[in-house]
């Protein structure tokens, strides 16, 4: 099956932000990434809006042409946010308010019934739902009870892995997929995947619909270039 690749464009806002400027140019950048070959784009705005800001989110809406995935922790204010501009995807994070990054999956059962009203309320306005997950396959049983579409797998814990023993990094999420896959659920994934480690990830793991990768894809920009890179990304999901 294929695995798409959703450019997270987090970084771009941040170094944009640094200068109170518009330069880099998220919205020009975003545009970019999909004539170069991604096959979507993810932001995650936060409420301190430190990288994609809440008015980048309306204005990128018009423009990106593939899939827009917007991720986040289903605040008030950030369900406000997606039901106004209905992305294609919406992926649920656990994330406190002042979290450096994403750095764990939900606990889907302590957080049933909350998921399940986000849930319903985001499919009533047709749009997709994935929930930020880590590999325990009875956690992920609960995502699809929860009513979502799709499972996101945190990929961190592979990726610190890889290096020294990739066959045990990979084995979790192998078991994983196949149990959302049981589930009736798609599978994404995300979280320090590069160009070092994304291949194998995607050979050994079934059933993966996307993957989202922000932070390592844009810094391997910097050297190659926004569109060398996103080909090379592109060739690992081959």
């Amino acid at each position: 099956m294929k695995t798409n690749l959703s450019v997270n464009i987090n970084k771009i806002a941040t170094l944009r932000n640094a200068r109170g400027e518009n330069d880099p140019d998220v919205q020009q950048v975003a545009v970019d990434c999909e004539r170069f070959g991604a096959d979507g784009i993810t932001v995650h705005p936060r409420p301190d809006e430190r990288h994609i800001r809440r008015a980048d989110v309306m204005t990128l809406r018009p423009l990106v042409k593939t899939e827009f995935n917007i991720e986040g922790y289903p605040s008030p204010e950030f369900m406000d946010l997606v039901l106004k501009v209905k992305p294609e995807q919406v992926t649920l994070v656990p994330d406190a308010p002042d979290a450096l990054t994403s750095n764990a999956g939900w606990n889907v059962a302590a957080h049933f019934e909350f998921l399940s009203n986000i849930v319903d309320t985001l499919r009533e306005a047709g749009i997709r739902t994935s929930i930020f997950v880590d590999t325990d396959p009875e956690n992920i049983k609960m995502a699809a009870k929860a009513g979502a579409d799709r499972v996101e797998l945190f990929t961190k814990p592979y990726a610190d892995m890889y290096p020294t023993d990739p066959e045990k990094a990979v084995a979790p999420y192998v078991v994983a997929s196949i149990a959302a896959h049981k589930a009736g659920l798609g599978v994404n994934a995300g979280h320090d995947l590069s160009l070092e480690n994304l291949k194998y990830f995607h050979e050994q793991v079934p059933y993966l619909n996307e993957v989202s990768i922000g932070h390592a894809l844009i810094s391997s920009a910097i050297y190659l270039g926004l569109e060398t890179t996103i080909k090379r990304y592109k060739e690992c999901l081959v």
